[in-house]
C-alpha cells in the first residue's frame, strides 16, 4: 500500500514539473526570449564558467611545472659553470704560488756562488723516527752523499746515501740525528745546531756562556763542518739563558717551513774530505 502511494507522489511530482516546464517553454520575458531557454542558458553557463576554471587552473600549473622545470635546468647549468670555474680557480692560484715559489727559487741560484741543481721533493719519510724527504734528482744529475740541499728560506739538510740515479733521500736538519756547524749572524758566536724532538726543533751547542749571543739575532752556517756552505741561513734564536756549566741554553727556530717544501736546491759541492774524515772516526 505505501509503495502505490510512493509511485503516485512520484508520477504527480513528474506531470507537474513536465507542466512547469511546458509553461515556461511558452512564457515569453519582456525581451521576447523564452523562459525556458534563459534558464536552461543560465545553468549551463555556470557548468561551464566552473568548468572554465578548472581548465585555466590546470593550465596554470602545467606552465607553472613547465616553468619550474626550466627554472631547475637552468640552476643545475650554472651550478656546473660555477663548480668548473671554482676548479679552474684553484689551478690558476696553485700555478701562481709555484710561479713564485720557482721564481724565489731561481732568485737564490742566481745569487749563490756555487754551483746548484733544482730539485723536486718527490716524497716524505712516513717513519717518525727519522726526519727525511726523496728528491727527485740522483747521481746521474751529480748529487752525491753529504752535499747541501737548501732552499730560498735557508739550510733544508743534506743528502744521504747512497743516492739512486734518479733519487736521492735528505736528511732535515732538524732530525735528532742532524747537526751543522753554526754562528750567530752579528756576534760571530760560534756553535753546533742539532735537532731535536722539542718546539722549536733546534738547539745550538757549544755556545760559550762568555758570548753575547741574543734572541733574535740569526744564526747562519759556519761551513765548519765541511758540508754546509758558510753564511746561509739556519734560522733565528729563540731562547738565549746564561747555562750552569760552560755553555749558554741555546734555542732556534729554523728559517725553512718543512710542512710545505716542494723546490729545494742541492749544492753541487762534495763535502771537504778532512771533515768527512772527522765525522767519520
Amino acid at each position: 500500500m505505501l509503495d502505490i502511494r510512493r509511485r503516485t507522489g512520484w508520477l504527480f511530482f513528474s506531470l507537474m514539473m513536465a507542466q512547469v516546464l511546458l509553461i515556461s517553454a511558452q512564457v515569453s520575458t519582456r525581451s521576447g526570449a523564452k523562459l525556458l531557454s534563459l534558464v536552461t542558458f543560465e545553468a549551463f553557463s555556470h557548468v561551464q564558467q566552473g568548468t572554465a576554471g578548472v581548465v585555466h587552473g590546470m593550465r596554470g600549473a602545467w606552465g607553472n611545472y613547465v616553468a619550474l622545470r626550466g627554472v631547475r635546468r637552468q640552476n643545475e647549468t650554472l651550478q656546473q659553470q660555477l663548480a668548473t670555474l671554482q676548479v679552474e680557480l684553484q689551478q690558476q692560484r696553485a700555478l701562481a704560488a709555484r710561479t713564485q715559489r720557482l721564481d724565489a727559487l731561481l732568485a737564490l741560484r742566481t745569487q749563490a756562488a756555487l754551483p746548484t741543481l733544482a730539485a723536486q721533493v718527490i716524497a716524505g719519510n712516513p717513519n717518525p723516527g727519522m726526519l727525511t724527504i726523496t728528491i727527485n734528482r740522483g747521481t746521474s744529475d751529480g748529487v752525491q752523499a753529504d752535499m747541501a740541499v737548501i732552499a730560498p728560506a735557508g739550510v733544508v739538510g743534506r743528502v744521504i746515501g747512497p743516492a739512486a740515479r734518479h733519487a736521492a733521500r735528505v736528511q732535515l736538519i732538524i732530525d735528532r740525528n742532524a747537526a751543522a756547524g753554526a754562528m750567530g749572524e752579528q756576534t760571530r758566536a760560534g756553535g753546533m745546531v742539532v735537532g731535536t724532538e722539542d718546539n722549536p726543533p733546534l738547539h745550538m751547542e757549544l755556545v760559550s756562556n762568555l758570548s753575547e749571543l741574543k734572541v733574535g739575532e740569526n744564526v747562519v752556517a759556519s761551513g765548519l763542518d765541511g758540508i754546509y756552505p758558510k753564511g746561509y741561513l739556519i734560522g733565528k734564536v729563540e731562547k738565549s739563558e746564561r747555562g750552569s756549566g760552560l755553555y749558554r741554553n741555546v734555542t732556534v727556530r729554523p728559517a725553512v717551513d718543512f710542512s710545505s717544501l716542494e723546490e729545494v736546491l742541492v749544492v753541487l759541492v762534495p763535502p771537504r774530505p778532512a771533515a768527512r774524515d772527522e765525522g767519520e772516526k
